[in-house]
């Protein structure tokens, strides 16, 4: 079926209900992505990885390939024709994406990535507190006896930025610790968050445990003392409706390929009036305004930020995923992965020798869990799935200080999207279970 016979179907079932998704929908969406009809080893593909980079409907990859044949250009520098219909087309993005997460458009910067976004802010407030962006980058100098602080769930594109700003600047790190059913304590945060901190950083949505962060506690703890709030939303953005005026952070990354869009495009959100007082991270062509051979002055944001030949391509095809995504429906979206996080988790729980990471049945969360089978090394058993065709993750999760709060090394990631059936999750847990007879562990 078309990808627009798929949204006009999906439009109407819409109006019929706000809940999740029907499985008839379901089938409707995975008829839009190419990659989910093939078939490994021998197995219709199973594909429980979104959490890693999601798979791309149709219109996404026609996006970036019609861009390639018919509009190339670099923007925001040539008189020709191709020049202007690429620039228009690449800052229609910015607003499209803008729109998506309810913030200004000159409140948005391209990246490579969420960890490019993380770094652009830590290297600003490092350059800030050498000195660099005069009186308005005052606002950003830390040093010894400020605190940054974080949280045990995080990732490592959240945490490893924020130790080397407080190596570079002698500032301390603080970290708030999770409770035995990975939830953020509230308590030790209130008790750390304090006069002498000056940046919290937190995700949304763990990437290990899939529970949604308390963001309103933590945003007014730090705005209470004057502190900058940095928030991943790696994995909220792609999977629940995110209002990030409504959240009144200071700053915001995610990244495209989570969310049906390509790899290689990041975005950072700021609030206009930080973003053109920080001091730009990489610098070079197009965020200038003028250029001498001892000394340059910048552009406003978000071009300060944008140095270099852009992913003009990347752009294009991230704000038509994120136009497929309203035409689905973050809310709806939303409810269905929600359904499927339990029916994971529950599942999983059921099956003897299997330990699942992260809250409990009531708890909000989104549709993965990470967990370990007794007697089996993670990679086994997701060697095991992958023999039936069903594609996991395995390791830390670029996450090992909260596998370390667990007392374990690796998990078993399984993680779903829109894209994901019920009976694919009951197929993961049923070929979890299987596994505990074939390594004999039963």
């Amino acid at each position: 079926m078309s990808t627009q016979s798929t949204q006009s179907a999906l439009d109407s079932a819409s109006t019929a209900t706000s809940s999740g998704l029907s499985d008839a929908e379901v089938r409707l969406l995975r008829a839009d992505f190419p990659i989910l009809g093939r078939s490994v080893n021998g197995h219709p593909l199973v594909y429980l990885d979104s959490g890693a980079t999601s798979q791309k409907p149709q219109a996404v990859i026609d996006a970036e390939s019609h861009y390639y044949e018919h509009t190339n250009a670099a923007v925001h520098r040539g008189a020709h024709t191709l020049a202007g219909e690429a620039t228009e087309l690449f800052e229609e993005a910015r607003a499209t994406v803008a729109r998506f997460v309810n913030v200004a458009d000159d409140e948005i910067v391209w990246t490579s990535n969420a960890t490019e976004g993380i770094n652009l802010i830590a290297y600003g407030i490092s350059n800030a507190s050498l000195g660099r962006g005069g009186a308005e980058a005052e606002r950003f100098r830390i040093g010894p006896g400020d605190e940054i602080v974080t949280t045990e769930l995080e990732h490592h594109a959240n945490l490893v930025p924020w130790q080397e700003l407080a190596f570079r600047t002698g500032a301390t790190l603080k970290v708030i610790g999770v409770d035995d059913d990975g939830a953020l304590r509230l308590d030790e945060a209130a008790a750390l968050i304090g006069p002498q901190t000056k940046l919290v950083a937190f995700s949304h949505v763990s990437n290990v445990l899939g529970g949604v962060n308390p963001v309103a506690e933590l945003v007014a703890l730090a705005k209470a003392v004057g502190a900058l709030t940095v928030l991943d939303a790696c994995q909220s953005a792609p999977h629940l409706p995110l209002d990030l005026t409504a959240l009144d952070v200071d700053f915001a990354v995610f990244s495209g390929h989570k969310m049906l869009a390509p790899t290689g495009i990041g975005v950072l959100y700021g609030r206009s009036e930080l973003l053109n007082a920080l001091p730009p991270f990489l610098t070079g062509g197009s965020m200038i305004t003028t250029v001498g051979l001892t000394e340059s002055s910048f552009l406003p944001a978000p071009m300060r930020f944008e140095a270099g030949t852009q992913r003009v391509a990347q752009v294009i095809a991230l704000a038509r995923a994120v136009e497929y995504l309203q035409g689905v429906g973050l809310d709806r979206i939303a409810v269905h992965e929600a359904e499927l996080g339990r029916r994971l988790a529950e599942g999983l729980r059921a099956v003897p020798g299997v330990r699942v990471l992260g809250p409990g049945a009531d708890a909000e969360r989104v549709g993965l869990a990470s967990f370990v089978v007794e007697g089996i090394h993670s990679h086994d058993v997701g060697q095991f799935l992958d023999d039936r065709g069903i594609a996991v993750r395995v390791g830390h999760h670029c996450a090992q200080p909260i596998h370390r709060r667990f007392g374990v090394t690796a998990t078993t990631r399984a993680s779903g999207y829109l894209y994901t059936t019920a009976d694919e999750i009951d197929a993961a847990v049923q070929a979890v279970a299987d596994s505990r007879e074939f390594f004999r562990v039963a």
